[in-house]
């Protein structure tokens, strides 16, 4: 059955076979009523802008889930997880755009130096950098 209880969603699915279930959380936490549980439920566990102990004020004082030291410990796994693929995407976007910029200068006639001198990196770290991304092409 389709049921929109927040928004409106034009379903493309059909009603008569089993369907995943999508939840689209906001930005936002939506305020605490009853016909926002799940969104605000699901939104205060998985925000990254929440602490664990935000996370859990919610979870134990709004939702009475009993928050023993097992699932406190869970949460805080849980959000340092978050932060830790957050960083990691962030690093790897870095040095995604140095790789980029390296083989710009390189395919432009800078040389191996004068792109080390620029990125400041070793030599040798860049004719890697651009071995490696010769042979991608290849």
């Amino acid at each position: 059955m389709k049921d929109s209880i927040v928004n409106f969603h034009a379903w493309k699915g059909k009603m008569d076979l089993i369907n995943i279930v999508m939840i689209g959380l906001a930005e936002e936490l939506p305020k605490h009523e009853e016909k926002y549980e799940l969104h605000r439920l699901l939104g205060a566990l998985l925000s990254q802008d929440l602490t664990v102990n935000e996370k859990l004020d919610i979870i134990g004082n709004e939702y009475a889930i009993p928050i023993e030291k097992d699932f406190r410990e869970d949460v805080s796994i849980m959000c340092n997880l978050s932060q830790k693929i957050k960083e990691t995407g962030i690093e790897t976007g870095i040095e995604m755009g140095k790789r980029e910029m390296i083989m710009k200068m390189y395919n432009k006639g800078y040389t191996a130096a004068q792109i080390a001198d620029v990125a400041e990196m070793d030599e040798e770290q860049i004719k890697d950098i651009i071995k490696n991304s010769e042979l991608l092409t290849v």
